[in-house]
């Protein structure tokens, strides 16, 4: 009896792989969407969802590859990176501007790109938070992680987070958020003049 149960699961499972494309494999993967993420501070491991995230095509929001292309779709909240190469993909759960108002949509591109990036709050931030430091450096209460990709728009990056929770909401306040280990990877891939498109 469980030898015919284990050689039932074992096919069920083979007709799985071999209907999904390698692609969809890798946008699925525990890398990709870790269920339970590891603490990056002191905050307690999130369980996640990731039955909501689409696999996009670049095909249908860009005319060309160029140097690699980047869409943040924010409905979804997930990050999607193609390399210019055509085979490298990414797909990664981000967080999201906390209302339609702070939220940037179109087309831009990266300009400049920083490790440990220190942090600026903008003017409207600091209006709606008047406790808001004037600058702060990169380090463990850095609101931008320990990476951040700067767009040709003032103000806007793909950046980490040192605070998890943030993950899968609407949290920022114009930016999209990583886990510092997710953006840490696309930080290795993405160059400047990467496209980019908030969607």
């Amino acid at each position: 009896m469980t030898s015919k149960l284990i050689t039932r699961r074992a096919a069920l499972m083979g007709l799985g792989a071999s209907l999904a494309s390698p692609t969809l494999l890798r946008a699925q993967s525990s890398d990709a969407f870790p269920q339970s993420e590891e603490a990056i501070s002191d905050q307690p491991a999130v369980q996640r969802n990731i039955s909501s995230f689409r696999q996009q095509k670049w095909q249908d929001h860009f005319d060309a590859l160029g140097v690699g292309c980047l869409l943040a779709d924010v409905a979804s909240r997930a990050v999607h990176y193609w390399g210019e190469d055509g085979e490298t993909y990414r797909l990664y759960p981000s967080s999201v501007p906390m209302s339609e108002e702070l939220t940037k949509r179109g087309y831009t591109e990266v300009v400049r790109k920083a490790k440990n990036p220190s942090w600026t709050p903008t003017a409207s931030m600091r209006e709606r938070d008047p406790s808001l430091p004037q600058r702060l450096e990169g380090g463990a209460g850095n609101p931008l992680g320990t990476r951040g990709m700067y767009l040709s728009w003032p103000a806007y990056l793909v950046h980490g987070t040192h605070d998890t929770r943030k993950i899968g909401r609407q949290s920022s306040s114009g930016c999209i958020g990583l886990y510092n280990q997710h953006v840490e990877q696309l930080y290795e891939l993405v160059k400047i003049g990467t496209k980019v498109r908030i969607l």
